[in-house]
């Protein structure tokens, strides 16, 4: 085996964010999100069956990872408006894993910059982590996910159970991220376990 890797490095700065445990479990508890967790789980077994990816079941993330992921586009959409870089510029990295797997239970959120020069360490992010700062932007972020441009008809959207997709209530003027930000290719994305939408009532994690 070899005894060296290829590696490269570069500068950066990020904000991580924990939610409670004992919340997200509360919230899984309800029966709404239970249906819409088996209605994700549906779309993904079709997903996977399209591509004939077998067993159908496996590599599911869970209705936890649905809310990790849609509230890290909401706030990537959110402080790219007054960190000073791109869209394309800040990532996610989602830290998800159940109390039954190993190395569980996580609840976490990662959005970060990286580069090989300078540019990863203008302190934008940073400046966006004091409490005071992030709590704005949260609630802004969760304010612009009440609506859609494209509503009512992104709010109607739900799980595609014929494989071409795994996203609920979410679109590109919503929610999708440029391609380079996000880790799962836009999928497993639903603005109504934040908020309360046109469509969807009893989901949402932010009450």
């Amino acid at each position: 085996p070899p005894k060296w890797l290829p590696a490269s490095e570069v500068r950066g700065e990020g904000i991580f964010i924990r939610i409670r445990e004992e919340m997200l479990l509360a919230w899984q508890e309800k029966p709404e999100v239970q249906r819409l967790e088996q209605e994700f789980l549906d779309s993904h077994k079709a997903w996977r069956k399209l591509r004939k990816l077998e067993p159908y079941q496996d590599d599911f993330p869970g209705i936890r990872l649905v809310l990790l992921h849609s509230l890290a586009h909401a706030l990537m959409r959110q402080i790219v408006l007054d960190c000073g870089y791109t869209a394309a510029s800040v990532r996610e990295r989602l830290y998800s894993r159940r109390p039954s797997e190993d190395g569980g239970p996580m609840a976490g959120i990662l959005l970060y910059t990286a580069a090989p020069d300078s540019e990863g360490t203008l302190g934008g992010l940073v400046e966006l982590g004091d409490p005071l700062t992030l709590g704005r932007h949260l609630q802004q972020a969760m304010e612009s996910m009440r609506l859609c441009a494209s509503d009512p008809l992104c709010s109607e959207h739900r799980p595609d159970g014929l494989g071409r997709g795994i996203q609920g209530a979410s679109c590109h003027a919503c929610q999708f991220a440029p391609e380079t930000s996000c880790e799962r290719g836009n999928r497993y994305l639903d603005r109504s376990v934040l908020v309360n939408t046109f469509s969807a009532r009893g989901t949402a994690f932010f009450e």
